[in-house]
């Protein structure tokens, strides 16, 4: 299922994004090994980039819940302000400010809380974590998988272009038979055109055989996410691989499955962090404990400095006036009288008004420091509580249930897999024979046609034979090659 998958990804894959920008690519290996075909794919395959790049984000995760758990959030902040001059009315109170201020403040605050889903979350981040690592860890697997499949694949075309060359050298020593013994006279010039359609026949064979090598290449380049070469037939395949009759026990081959089979691998890491997901769900039934702090500060300057002069002296001449009311008025006989002229506004204070109002942007009015402690215990949610709870059981639930489906279907891919493999070794020794006996049927035709005591029908019919039995027998060892890796990709681990 997530091998079908994958190979879909891969097909449609898209280029990823800035966070995760495109590899330079290698240059196009001439020989290329099995092996470095799939660390190539590893490597530059989109579709497994794609995957990969879901680790990042993941891993960030763990580290901002134990940041959470242990550190509190600090905020700071700045800002500029300006207001212009004039009246505004509040209710039916009218206020009037003759000079535009211009303003400038900071906070500095910090946050922390405990509760049921800060003591949860770092869990719950490293289970997912451990889910996202056995998705890349299997999409490895099942891209190794294809390209093992699509390896093959060439293997066998290239084995059916030289079975397509033995077509065309046969059918050119038929027609040189046919052409020989029409000519001295023990052949009609139906044979002859019959070779010629035989050879042409063969011919077309061949060049179909050598396109489709170059089309599988095209295919693996595209696995391994690299360009293919201009002329992918530059590109050679250095590995073979032998036919062994296969030794592994099913029950071995089982059990193995259970522990490394990459989908059974993942589906229990997704179990898992689903399970993480229950536990953080039920936590919201545990109280919060919260915390925080802050530092604050603001300036305020009038833009015309001189408005503030004018209002002290405005209030330097009231106070004066009524000193001298209280001096002229109020005294008994023979008090002092008060010192009016000392309310008088100096040169000196008027510099000083204008130097308190310079306090613009960096000057600032400290606020008192503020600090809170809550406790808080939702009573009543509406059910919002159970129903979250609810929803996380449920999707643990069939988390569970997924890897139990999986290792079902698991244990029948492999007992599938092991039987298609003994049936596939069995087969090619029985194409050993055919092969052998076709061969020898085409001899003895070809030996009773040069003679002219057989028909060159029967040479037709006796060659037909020979190569149907040599593709039996390339498809019969490739089937086997197949099975070993689609065996090997249900276990989850190499096998040879």
């Amino acid at each position: 299922m997530r091998a079908t998958i994958f190979a879909t990804a891969i097909a449609l894959a898209i280029v990823p994004g800035v966070a995760a920008q495109q590899p330079v690519l290698p240059s196009v290996p001439q020989s290329i090994g099995l092996q470095e075909a799939i660390d190539l794919a590893h490597r530059h395959n989109p579709g497994l980039r794609q995957i990969a790049n879901d680790r990042g984000a993941a891993a960030w995760g763990v580290r901002n819940a134990y940041t959470q758990l242990f550190l509190p959030e600090v905020n700071a902040s700045a800002g500029f302000n300006y207001r212009g001059a004039g009246s505004q009315t509040f209710l039916s109170q009218q206020f009037t400010q003759g000079s535009a201020t211009i303003g400038s403040s900071y906070s500095l605050g910090m946050f922390w809380q405990l509760s049921g889903a800060t003591l949860t979350a770092p869990g719950q981040a490293k289970a997912q974590l451990r889910a996202v690592d056995a998705s890349v860890q299997g999409a490895r697997v099942n891209l190794q998988a294809l390209v093992t499949q699509q390896y093959l694949a060439i293997l066998q075309a290239q084995a059916q272009v030289e079975l397509a060359q033995t077509q065309v050298t046969r059918n050119d020593e038929f027609l040189r038979l046919a052409q020989a013994r029409f000519q001295v006279g023990q052949a009609t010039m139906l044979d002859v055109r019959q070779a010629e359609v035989a050879k042409g026949q063969a011919d077309v064979g061949l060049l179909q055989a050598r396109q489709n090598v170059i089309v599988e290449k095209l295919r693996l380049f595209q696995q391994m996410g690299i360009p293919a070469p201009e002329d992918p037939t530059v590109v050679t395949l250095r590995d073979t691989f032998p036919v062994v009759e296969p030794t592994w026990s099913l029950g071995d081959l089982l059990r193995s499955a259970d522990d490394d089979n990459p989908d059974v691998y993942a589906l229990r890491a997704q179990a898992s962090a689903a399970g993480s997901n229950e536990k953080a769900a039920k936590s919201q039934w545990l109280p919060s404990l919260s915390f925080s702090a802050g530092w604050s500060g603001f300036t305020q300057q009038f833009t015309n400095g001189n408005f503030l002069v004018q209002q002290a002296r405005a209030g330097a001449l009231s106070d004066i006036t009524q000193c001298e009311y209280t001096n002229a008025n109020w005294l008994n006989a023979g008090q002092l009288p008060l010192d009016c002229g000392a309310l008088g506004l100096t040169p000196g204070v008027e510099a000083q008004i204008l130097a308190g109002n310079e306090v613009f942007p960096f000057n600032f009015t400290s606020q008192p420091f503020s600090a809170s402690v809550q406790i808080s215990l939702p009573l009543f949610t509406q059910f919002s509580r159970p129903m979250r709870i609810s929803q996380a059981s449920q999707q643990a639930d069939d988390a569970r249930e997924a890897v139990e489906a999986r290792r079902l279907q698991v244990r029948t891919d492999v007992s599938q897999g092991y039987y298609t493999l003994q049936t596939a070794y069995q087969t090619i020794t029985i194409q050993v024979t055919n092969r052998v006996a076709a061969r020898e049927q085409l001899r003895l035709a070809t030996e009773r046609y040069r003679v002219g005591s057989g028909t060159f029908f029967e040479l037709l019919d006796a060659q037909l034979a020979a190569q149907r039995a040599d593709a039996d027998y390339i498809n019969a060892v490739y089937a086997y090659h197949r099975s070993v890796a689609s065996l090997e990709a249900a276990v989850g681990r190499s096998l040879r």
